[in-house]
């Protein structure tokens, strides 16, 4: 069934509008949702601030949307800052300090908050103060400072890199995974419905099916697709255009991007499917390995196209096949790979 064209809204209007605003309006992470849902009905019968919360996952899953969540299912304010701009204590203690009672502080990244704001975070999560230093030296006099009771939720990509006690004061913790098509083409209706997009099934489907399970990608690509079908089709998200829009912005059946399918070619045409070293892989490719190894190689490793090994990354037999080159007899198996 086709959608009826009609005024299309201002994007930048409705971007806001993309994201839910409730528990009931979040499409999948239904393990997560219900566990949190727990929380949040039990906080507020309770008539108290939720307990902290931390979320993890890869980016664009939804943990920014949470956030906002968890503030709107308590009826609370939102404060919303990252763990870069936490560098000094002071910069942390003025934040917690202007909180008014059950706020929700979000961090995001806060696996990279400084060192000196994290020892200051403890205590406030554990007993709603802080201590301010005044003075230098032995001179130096703590002040204790009671904050408002609030609700800490922070989010990170890199949940290995928080320290235990910081880890261990969250009262609950949550990682989100990559989505199915299923709930991408439920996400991806609802967005073009906001957006005043008309779409066929077909074309979501198809756009749900390279989005990396990542609704955040998926709806950057539907706004891509809308911008090809109006300036080469009849406006419409048909199943042709979005393949022939996705083509235009190299993203593959498979979801894979430029920087992605370079690697891929770098690493079966160039080095004979590997191994190789991260550092070299990103010279030939000519991005950073940072990028490398942080955007593409986990999803090159989920779709089993490539393994990180001691002796560095190797081309597994599906990224030969879908390069459809035929792996030259020096190759490296599977099974050779799985015994490095």
């Amino acid at each position: 069934m086709t959608m009826q064209a009609g005024a299309e809204p201002d994007d930048v209007a409705v971007e806001g509008a993309l994201r839910p605003t409730s528990l009931g309006e979040f499409v999948g992470q239904d393990r997560v949702k219900s566990q949190l849902g727990l929380v949040l009905e039990a906080a507020a019968r309770r008539g108290r601030a939720a307990d902290h919360v931390l979320l993890s996952g890869p980016p664009g899953l939804g943990k920014t949307t949470l956030a906002g969540i968890i503030a709107t299912e308590m009826q609370a304010p939102l404060r919303m800052t990252s763990g870069p701009a936490l560098q000094h204590a002071g910069d942390l203690a003025a934040v917690l300090s202007s909180l008014q009672p059950g706020e929700v502080l979000f961090v995001d990244e806060i696996h990279r908050t400084a060192r000196a704001a994290e020892e200051l975070l403890y205590l406030a999560m554990e007993d709603f103060r802080v201590d301010v230093v005044v003075g230098k030296g032995p001179g130096a006099t703590a002040i204790p400072l009671e904050i408002e009771p609030f609700t800490l939720v922070g989010a990170t990509t890199r949940a290995g890199l928080l320290p235990s006690p910081l880890r261990d004061r969250f009262g609950f913790t949550a990682h989100l995974d990559f989505y199915d098509a299923a709930d991408l083409e439920v996400i991806l209706m609802r967005s073009a419905d906001l957006l005043g997009v008309p779409v066929e099934p077909a074309g979501v489907a198809e756009i749900a099916g390279r989005c990396r399970g990542t609704p955040r990608i998926a709806n950057r690509l539907l706004r891509r697709v809308r911008d090809w079908a109006q300036v080469h089709g009849d406006g419409v998200v048909s199943q042709g255009s979005a393949r022939e829009a996705l083509a235009l912005y190299e993203v593959d059946a498979l979801g894979l991007d430029r920087i992605d399918q370079a690697v891929l070619d770098v690493l079966v045409r160039r080095f004979n499917g590997g191994p190789v070293g991260l550092s070299t892989l990103a010279v030939a490719v000519g991005e950073e390995p940072e990028t490398i190894e942080t955007v593409s190689e986990p999803f090159l490793v989920r779709l089993g196209m490539l393994m990180r090994t001691p002796r560095g990354r190797i081309a597994t037999a599906a990224a030969w096949e879908h390069a459809g080159v035929q792996p030259p007899a020096g190759a490296a198996s599977d099974q050779q790979v799985l015994d490095l």
